[in-house]
């Protein structure tokens, strides 16, 4: 019997969608056919990404009708969910990456945006939610719920291996995401800047590229804290654990969060993380129990926090232990994959029973 084959619509470059992707193959033995826009959508380029969705609904249908695939499936509930939506492609399955995916609220784009993913979550036979903090906005926006699938695609435990280097005698911290504006990472610098001032020791890795990545080593430079701070770039998804598992502390401050596996990433390999005091965050961060909620836009209780868990190993040392188990429970990539592929297959051969 021959594979079934699936369209993907999405950024392949990202994690998330090497993960989704593979998982399918290994779990559901699916032919993965992948399509994505070439125009980013930062800043001004937005205008020009709109223009080449508007192009891509052509190609998109020239793509059905070479490959025939038994599914599509797309990133985010907008733009590709939207082209997902028209390819005429059943069963479709969209993914909702962000609490809303609406992003930013103030773009003058919104409302359009916000017409694609209605269009989007009504085509839909499936709809992911990665956490449940994203089904509040379906909710809002009208989505038969049963079409709702909520449950993250989860990591890879193998490759992101434990260990417990809460012992050390300095700050090993690491970012690993984009060095977009919406992350924040100036004021995770302005409280490294702090940490220095009191005299503690300290390394900051940063992995990942953007566009603020100038204003970012501009910023260390001007803060003197050029010797503690390492920018490494887009690094090759094998060797990120490596570097998670030397530090001792993870920090992600964005101003939006939905389900990251960042943050999974890095409490299954031991890092004790510290992270923005958002909806999404609090799906899987306790108050002072399995990691810190700080505050966006507070860099001196940024600094302030992380002072006190690295004055306080016993602490931390039993919350990454129970963050292991909380992946391993709650995100494990085998077993939410296995899943996540089944549901497919179940699609797929209800649409041919009915058609």
């Amino acid at each position: 019997m021959s594979k079934k084959r699936i369209l993907f619509l999405g950024e392949t470059y990202r994690a998330d969608a090497i993960t989704w992707i593979n998982g399918l193959k290994e779990f559901g033995d699916f032919e993965i056919v992948t399509w994505e826009l070439q125009t980013s959508s930062n800043g001004i380029n937005r205008i020009k990404r709109l223009f080449e969705l508007t192009k891509a609904i052509l190609t998109i249908k020239s793509i059905v009708k070479k490959f025939n695939p038994d599914m599509v499936i797309a990133e985010r509930t907008t733009s590709y969910g939207y082209l997902a939506a028209i390819s005429g492609v059943k069963p479709t399955a969209i993914a909702q990456q962000g609490i809303t995916d609406l992003w930013p609220q103030n773009s003058p784009l919104y409302i359009f945006k916000k017409l694609l993913q209605d269009y989007a979550f009504k085509k839909a036979d499936l709809i992911h939610a990665w956490g449940n903090v994203m089904e509040n906005h379906m909710r809002e926006s009208n989505v038969t719920m049963s079409k709702v699938l909520v449950l993250p695609k989860g990591i890879n435990l193998d490759f992101f291996e434990f260990n417990d280097a809460s012992s050390s005698t300095m700050i090993n911290a690491i970012v690993t995401r984009a060095l977009e504006p919406e992350y924040r990472h100036d004021l995770i610098l302005k409280a490294f800047s702090l940490i220095k001032q009191r005299n503690i020791p300290f390394t900051l890795t940063f992995i990942g590229d953007g566009t603020e990545l100038k204003n970012l080593t501009d910023l260390v430079k001007e803060m003197n804290i050029e010797r503690e701070v390492e920018f490494l770039g887009r690094i090759d998804n094998t060797t990120i654990p490596k570097y998670l598992q030397q530090a001792n502390f993870y920090i992600s401050m964005p101003i939006t969060e939905g389900v990251s596996a960042s943050l999974f990433e890095a409490m299954a390999c031991g890092c004790f993380p510290i992270v923005s005091d958002l909806p999404g965050n609090r799906s899987w961060i306790t108050q002072k129990v399995n990691g810190i909620l700080v505050t966006s836009e507070n860099h001196i209780k940024l600094a302030e926090e992380l002072q006190w868990a690295f004055n306080n190993n016993d602490f931390t040392k039993k919350a990454i232990a129970e963050n292991r188990k909380l992946v391993e429970e709650n995100a494990d990539y085998k077993t939410n994959m296995k899943k996540i592929a089944c549901t497919y297959h179940d699609l797929m051969n209800t649409k041919s029973t009915t058609t």
